[in-house]
């Protein structure tokens, strides 16, 4: 693992959390997107070297819907930055963390931003949704 990627945070209205966090961090979002397989539009925003990734459900059987009906909005993952997306699966799996979209079985998911991304189960991170991502080539 490089370092923490982003962190992301699951908002109801995505255009009411960017003016929130614009004001917070004295400037507006780089960036949005829209990621349809996972149902959610992103909001990037950059404080240093850290960034904050804003997540909007785009239809309501999607994961952030889903998050936010069970427990509100608020931080929804903590992303890491590795170099092989394949090879850190294949170590931690060994170590006995659970992949939600197991890259052997599926690929890994091109998520926003650029990056290859799978998610750890949060029954084998003491509660705590893990996203790890590669940036694609």
């Amino acid at each position: 693992m490089e370092k923490i990627e982003h962190i992301g945070i699951a908002v109801k209205d995505l255009e009411k959390s960017n003016a929130l966090f614009a004001s917070f961090f004295g400037e507006s979002h780089y960036k949005t997107e829209e990621v349809a397989s996972e149902g959610v539009k992103t909001s990037f925003f950059k404080s240093g070297p850290n960034k904050i990734e804003l997540l909007q459900a785009t239809n309501p059987e999607s994961p952030i819907a889903k998050f936010i009906e069970k427990k509100g909005e608020g931080i929804h993952h903590i992303a890491f930055l590795v170099q092989d997306i394949h090879a850190e699966i294949v170590r931690l799996k060994n170590e006995g963390f659970s992949v939600l979209n197991d890259p052997e079985i599926s690929g890994a998911k091109k998520g926003a931003d650029n990056k290859l991304v799978v998610f750890l189960h949060p029954k084998t991170t003491n509660g705590v949704l893990i996203e790890l991502c590669q940036e694609i080539q």
